[in-house]
Protein backbone atom coordinates (compact mmCIF):
# COMPACT_ATOMS: atom_id res chain seq x y z
CA UNK A 1 0.00 0.00 0.00
CA UNK A 2 2.81 2.41 0.88
CA UNK A 3 4.47 1.80 -2.50
CA UNK A 4 1.17 2.42 -4.30
CA UNK A 5 0.71 5.69 -2.43
CA UNK A 6 4.27 6.77 -3.27
CA UNK A 7 3.87 5.99 -6.98
CA UNK A 8 0.56 7.84 -7.21
CA UNK A 9 1.96 10.78 -5.23
CA UNK A 10 4.85 10.95 -7.68
CA UNK A 11 2.49 10.88 -10.66
CA UNK A 12 0.40 13.71 -9.21
CA UNK A 13 3.51 15.75 -8.45
CA UNK A 14 4.76 15.30 -12.02
CA UNK A 15 1.42 16.58 -13.33
CA UNK A 16 1.71 19.53 -10.96
CA UNK A 17 5.32 20.29 -11.94
CA UNK A 18 4.54 23.83 -13.22
CA UNK A 19 3.22 24.74 -9.76
CA UNK A 20 6.33 23.34 -8.09
CA UNK A 21 8.52 25.31 -10.49
CA UNK A 22 6.65 28.54 -9.73
CA UNK A 23 6.96 27.76 -6.04
CA UNK A 24 10.71 27.22 -6.39
CA UNK A 25 10.99 30.60 -8.13
CA UNK A 26 9.03 32.28 -5.34
CA UNK A 27 6.14 33.22 -7.60
CA UNK A 28 3.54 30.70 -6.45
CA UNK A 29 3.46 31.94 -2.85
CA UNK A 30 2.75 35.48 -4.10
CA UNK A 31 -0.07 34.16 -6.29
CA UNK A 32 -1.55 32.21 -3.36
CA UNK A 33 -1.32 35.09 -0.92
CA UNK A 34 -3.06 37.35 -3.44
CA UNK A 35 -5.79 35.02 -4.71
CA UNK A 36 -6.45 32.78 -1.70
CA UNK A 37 -8.43 35.43 0.24
CA UNK A 38 -10.83 35.76 -2.72
CA UNK A 39 -11.27 31.99 -2.88
CA UNK A 40 -11.78 31.79 0.87
CA UNK A 41 -14.35 34.59 0.83
CA UNK A 42 -16.43 32.46 -1.56
CA UNK A 43 -15.94 29.04 0.04
CA UNK A 44 -16.39 30.33 3.61
CA UNK A 45 -19.97 31.31 2.88
CA UNK A 46 -20.74 27.74 1.80
CA UNK A 47 -18.85 26.30 4.77
CA UNK A 48 -20.75 28.52 7.19
CA UNK A 49 -24.07 27.35 5.75
CA UNK A 50 -23.09 23.70 6.19
CA UNK A 51 -21.47 24.09 9.61
CA UNK A 52 -23.65 26.80 11.18
CA UNK A 53 -25.16 24.48 13.80
CA UNK A 54 -21.74 23.26 14.94
CA UNK A 55 -20.38 26.79 15.12
CA UNK A 56 -23.37 27.95 17.15
CA UNK A 57 -22.80 25.01 19.51
CA UNK A 58 -19.07 25.72 19.75
CA UNK A 59 -19.49 29.42 20.51
CA UNK A 60 -22.73 29.28 22.52
CA UNK A 61 -21.08 29.62 25.95
CA UNK A 62 -18.30 32.10 25.19
CA UNK A 63 -19.75 34.82 27.41
CA UNK A 64 -19.24 32.57 30.44
CA UNK A 65 -15.49 33.10 30.06
CA UNK A 66 -15.64 36.91 30.26
CA UNK A 67 -13.30 38.53 32.78
CA UNK A 68 -14.29 40.54 35.88
CA UNK A 69 -15.29 43.55 33.73
CA UNK A 70 -17.93 41.45 32.00
CA UNK A 71 -16.36 42.25 28.63
CA UNK A 72 -15.22 39.22 26.64
CA UNK A 73 -11.75 39.55 25.12
CA UNK A 74 -11.35 37.23 22.12
CA UNK A 75 -8.37 36.53 19.88
CA UNK A 76 -8.99 34.79 16.57
CA UNK A 77 -5.92 33.11 15.09
CA UNK A 78 -6.02 32.75 11.32
CA UNK A 79 -9.08 34.94 11.09
CA UNK A 80 -9.33 34.83 7.29
CA UNK A 81 -12.29 36.86 6.08
CA UNK A 82 -14.01 37.08 9.47
CA UNK A 83 -16.76 34.55 8.81
CA UNK A 84 -16.91 33.58 12.50
CA UNK A 85 -17.83 37.09 13.59
CA UNK A 86 -21.58 36.61 13.39
CA UNK A 87 -21.38 33.75 15.93
CA UNK A 88 -19.66 35.82 18.64
CA UNK A 89 -21.67 37.37 21.51
CA UNK A 90 -22.60 41.10 21.50
CA UNK A 91 -19.99 43.42 22.96
CA UNK A 92 -17.17 40.94 22.43
CA UNK A 93 -13.79 42.65 21.94
CA UNK A 94 -12.10 40.97 18.97
CA UNK A 95 -8.45 40.96 17.96
CA UNK A 96 -7.51 39.16 14.74
CA UNK A 97 -4.23 37.55 13.75
CA UNK A 98 -3.38 36.29 10.27
CA UNK A 99 -0.06 35.98 8.40
CA UNK A 100 -1.66 37.17 5.14
CA UNK A 101 -2.16 40.97 5.03
CA UNK A 102 -4.45 40.60 2.00
CA UNK A 103 -7.27 39.49 4.31
CA UNK A 104 -7.55 42.95 5.85
CA UNK A 105 -9.96 44.39 3.27
CA UNK A 106 -12.26 41.38 3.72
CA UNK A 107 -12.10 41.85 7.50
CA UNK A 108 -13.15 45.49 7.16
CA UNK A 109 -16.24 44.33 5.28
CA UNK A 110 -17.03 41.70 7.94
CA UNK A 111 -16.59 44.26 10.72
CA UNK A 112 -19.06 46.58 9.00
CA UNK A 113 -21.58 43.72 8.82
CA UNK A 114 -21.14 42.76 12.51
CA UNK A 115 -21.69 45.94 14.50
CA UNK A 116 -22.48 43.92 17.62
CA UNK A 117 -18.72 43.39 18.10
CA UNK A 118 -15.96 45.73 19.26
CA UNK A 119 -13.08 45.26 16.84
CA UNK A 120 -9.73 46.10 18.42
CA UNK A 121 -6.96 45.39 15.91
CA UNK A 122 -5.66 43.22 13.08
CA UNK A 123 -2.15 41.84 13.52
CA UNK A 124 -0.16 40.42 10.61
CA UNK A 125 1.54 37.50 12.34
CA UNK A 126 1.82 33.73 12.26
CA UNK A 127 0.16 31.66 14.96
CA UNK A 128 3.57 30.38 16.01
CA UNK A 129 4.76 33.88 16.93
CA UNK A 130 2.15 36.26 18.35
CA UNK A 131 4.63 38.35 20.34
CA UNK A 132 2.42 41.46 20.00
CA UNK A 133 -0.21 39.78 22.19
CA UNK A 134 0.62 39.96 25.89
CA UNK A 135 0.79 36.94 28.19
CA UNK A 136 -2.53 36.03 29.82
CA UNK A 137 -4.34 38.89 28.12
CA UNK A 138 -7.36 37.21 26.47
CA UNK A 139 -10.36 35.23 27.69
CA UNK A 140 -10.90 33.20 24.51
CA UNK A 141 -8.77 32.09 21.57
CA UNK A 142 -10.49 30.75 18.44
CA UNK A 143 -9.06 28.67 15.58
CA UNK A 144 -11.22 27.33 12.78
CA UNK A 145 -9.58 25.59 9.82
CA UNK A 146 -6.18 26.96 10.85
CA UNK A 147 -4.22 24.16 12.52
CA UNK A 148 -4.24 22.34 9.19
CA UNK A 149 -1.93 24.97 7.71
CA UNK A 150 0.30 26.36 10.46
CA UNK A 151 3.95 25.38 10.15
CA UNK A 152 4.05 24.04 13.72
CA UNK A 153 0.94 22.99 15.60
CA UNK A 154 2.95 22.58 18.80
CA UNK A 155 4.34 26.12 18.69
CA UNK A 156 0.93 27.57 17.81
CA UNK A 157 -0.71 25.83 20.76
CA UNK A 158 2.10 27.02 23.03
CA UNK A 159 1.34 30.59 21.92
CA UNK A 160 -2.40 30.04 22.43
CA UNK A 161 -1.69 28.80 25.95
CA UNK A 162 0.60 31.77 26.66
CA UNK A 163 -1.88 34.50 25.66
CA UNK A 164 -4.86 32.95 27.46
CA UNK A 165 -5.55 34.07 31.01
CA UNK A 166 -5.82 31.27 33.63
CA UNK A 167 -9.23 29.68 33.15
CA UNK A 168 -9.47 31.01 29.59
CA UNK A 169 -10.69 28.78 26.78
CA UNK A 170 -9.40 27.73 23.36
CA UNK A 171 -12.16 26.86 20.86
CA UNK A 172 -11.31 24.91 17.71
CA UNK A 173 -12.96 23.45 14.63
CA UNK A 174 -10.56 21.70 12.25
CA UNK A 175 -10.53 19.27 9.36
CA UNK A 176 -8.19 16.34 9.99
CA UNK A 177 -6.89 13.08 8.59
CA UNK A 178 -9.44 10.34 7.93
CA UNK A 179 -9.23 6.98 9.67
CA UNK A 180 -6.29 4.86 8.48
CA UNK A 181 -7.05 2.05 6.02
CA UNK A 182 -9.99 3.94 4.50
CA UNK A 183 -10.26 5.07 0.90
CA UNK A 184 -10.54 8.66 2.04
CA UNK A 185 -7.23 8.45 3.90
CA UNK A 186 -5.68 6.73 0.85
CA UNK A 187 -6.59 9.68 -1.39
CA UNK A 188 -5.68 12.23 1.27
CA UNK A 189 -2.13 10.84 1.30
CA UNK A 190 -1.87 10.89 -2.49
CA UNK A 191 -3.17 14.43 -2.96
CA UNK A 192 -1.63 16.03 0.13
CA UNK A 193 1.59 17.36 -1.49
CA UNK A 194 -0.34 19.17 -4.25
CA UNK A 195 -3.16 20.21 -1.90
CA UNK A 196 -0.49 21.91 0.23
CA UNK A 197 0.46 24.14 -2.71
CA UNK A 198 -3.05 24.75 -4.00
CA UNK A 199 -4.53 25.77 -0.66
CA UNK A 200 -1.82 27.94 0.87
CA UNK A 201 -0.08 25.38 3.07
CA UNK A 202 -3.12 23.32 4.07
CA UNK A 203 -2.50 19.64 4.89
CA UNK A 204 -5.06 16.85 4.56
CA UNK A 205 -3.28 14.32 6.74
CA UNK A 206 -2.76 15.95 10.15
CA UNK A 207 -3.90 14.08 13.26
CA UNK A 208 -4.49 17.36 15.07
CA UNK A 209 -6.35 15.73 17.97
CA UNK A 210 -3.11 14.05 19.07
CA UNK A 211 -1.31 17.39 19.23
CA UNK A 212 -4.14 18.84 21.30
CA UNK A 213 -4.01 15.87 23.66
CA UNK A 214 -0.28 16.46 24.21
CA UNK A 215 -0.70 20.18 24.91
CA UNK A 216 -0.64 21.66 28.43
CA UNK A 217 -4.33 22.47 28.85
CA UNK A 218 -6.00 21.48 32.11
CA UNK A 219 -9.16 20.27 30.38
CA UNK A 220 -9.85 19.10 26.82
CA UNK A 221 -13.24 18.29 25.32
CA UNK A 222 -12.95 17.03 21.75
CA UNK A 223 -15.35 15.35 19.35
CA UNK A 224 -14.82 13.75 15.94
CA UNK A 225 -17.44 14.25 13.25
CA UNK A 226 -18.05 13.86 9.55
CA UNK A 227 -18.85 17.35 8.27
CA UNK A 228 -21.69 17.60 5.70
CA UNK A 229 -19.40 18.92 2.96
CA UNK A 230 -19.26 18.17 -0.75
CA UNK A 231 -15.52 17.42 -0.73
CA UNK A 232 -15.10 14.07 1.01
CA UNK A 233 -11.39 14.74 1.52
CA UNK A 234 -12.16 17.40 4.15
CA UNK A 235 -15.19 15.80 5.80
CA UNK A 236 -13.30 14.36 8.80
CA UNK A 237 -13.39 17.09 11.46
CA UNK A 238 -12.75 17.65 15.13
CA UNK A 239 -14.30 20.35 17.25
CA UNK A 240 -14.30 21.28 20.90
CA UNK A 241 -12.53 23.38 23.48
CA UNK A 242 -9.56 23.33 25.84
CA UNK A 243 -9.24 25.25 29.13
CA UNK A 244 -6.01 26.72 30.44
Amino acid sequence: MALTVFILQLAVCILAFPMYLLNFLGIWSWICRTLFPHFLAWVSVIYNEKMASKKRELFSNLQEFAGPSGKLSLLEVGCGTGTNFKFYPPGCRVTCVDPNPNFEKFLIKSIAENRHLEFERFLVAAGENMHNVADGSVDVVVCTLVLCSVKSQEQTLQEVYRVLRPGGVFCFLEHVAAKPLTWNYFWQQILDPVWFLLFDGCSLTRDTWKTLERASFSKLKLQHLQAPLSWELVRPHIFGYAVK
